[in-house]
């Protein structure tokens, strides 16, 4: 994967991984340029066909000299990103630390993505504020009131129409509210002792929890008055991440004491909601059925299976595969109580 100087990728601002993504780049000092608006339209106008999945960011990449394609997974990208430049690195160099970050970015782009599409849609307040400002964003603030109304009462419709998908409905919606206050109070308390996940300098999971908070805090309504009220840290550390190029940095500044109880707090959130949704997801999978339910904090999560998650918990056990086995000890130790290990149970 090589990358066209400036990096180029075509996004929008409610995008929680456009945001993830452009903030990395301005921590890293990369020279990039976002494009806003339609993705269709940018790609036709660049000659290029669109990736099979199509999200937001797409980037756009050289797979040979002079052939452009895109892409659109920000964590394989950051990962290239990484072999392609040397300063301000936002993997840590500690395959202990490494496999962690790992662990709670996937957290954050696959569980807290829950958080932001069940208030962004669920709650009447937040859904119409969506559709009213979504239109806009898309399209540019000049866009007719004919166009913006039509356009409005679609995304309205659409959206909270897939609701289900994530896995949002009347019986799981008060699980997700309270797994988005526990791991907001989890960051905050955190953040007391420690300025980024890992310590005094960011890695890649500070910016996958910056993106989905970016939308959480910064675009709907309830969930930013619920982080107001619950996390003042967690507000102000969003508002930083969003551009962090002045910060100066050194490799041992990823210092975290591992056994810190705010750190444990953290992973035992992902052991007790993201890990059972994981290992249902995969079995249903496995097993050929297109939903699946299991029991998370004791109440019934049931929603469609998807494939991309089931290989985001085989990312996971790959990833812990790599580790030599002092390491693989060393990451078990602290994922001891937290509920983490069941992860590695039976794959």
């Amino acid at each position: 994967m090589l990358f066209k100087k400036p990096f180029t990728l075509i996004g929008a601002v409610p995008s929680p991984y456009t945001r993830k993504l452009v903030a990395l780049l301005r921590y890293r000092r990369i020279d990039y340029r976002v494009i806003w608006g339609d993705l269709k339209k940018n790609l036709d106008l660049m000659g290029i066909s669109p990736p099979k999945v199509t999200l937001l960011p797409t980037c756009i990449i050289e797979v040979e000299e002079g052939v452009s394609a895109a892409t659109c997974d920000t964590t394989p990208i950051i990962r290239q990103l990484e072999e392609s430049f040397d300063s301000r690195k936002v993997i840590p160099s500690d395959p202990v630390l490494a496999f962690l970050d790992y662990l709670v970015e996937d957290y954050a782009d696959e569980w807290c993505t829950k958080f932001m599409f069940h208030y962004r849609w669920h709650p009447e307040e937040d859904a119409k504020n969506a559709a009213r400002l979504l239109p806009i964003l898309q399209e540019g603030v000049s866009i007719s009131s004919d166009q913006h109304d039509i356009y409005s009462d679609y995304i309205y419709d659409r959206q909270v129409g897939r609701l289900g998908v994530v896995g949002s409905n009347k019986v799981t919606a008060d699980l997700i509210e309270q797994s988005y206050i526990r791991t907001l109070r989890a960051l905050n308390n955190h953040l007391e002792r420690y300025s980024f996940i890992f310590g005094s300098r960011p890695s890649a999971s500070d910016f996958a929890l910056y993106g989905q908070l970016s939308q959480l805090i910064g675009f709907d309504p309830t969930p930013r008055a619920l982080a107001h009220k619950f996390a003042p840290r967690v507000v102000s550390w969003t508002s930083l991440m969003e551009d962090q190029c002045g910060i100066e940095t050194r490799d041992d500044e990823w210092n975290i004491d591992l056994e810190s109880p705010t750190f444990k707090k953290l992973l035992t959130e992902i052991g007790c909601f993201y890990v059972p949704a994981l290992l249902a997801n995969k079995q249903a999978y496995d097993n050929d059925k297109k939903e699946w339910s299991t029991l998370i904090e004791r109440t019934t999560w049931s929603q469609n299976t998807f494939s991309y998650q089931a290989k985001c918990l085989q990312w996971i056990r790959d990833e812990f595969c790599k580790l030599s086995d002092k390491n693989k000890q060393k990451v078990l130790q602290v994922l001891d109580g937290t509920k983490c290990k069941r992860l590695f149970s039976n794959g």
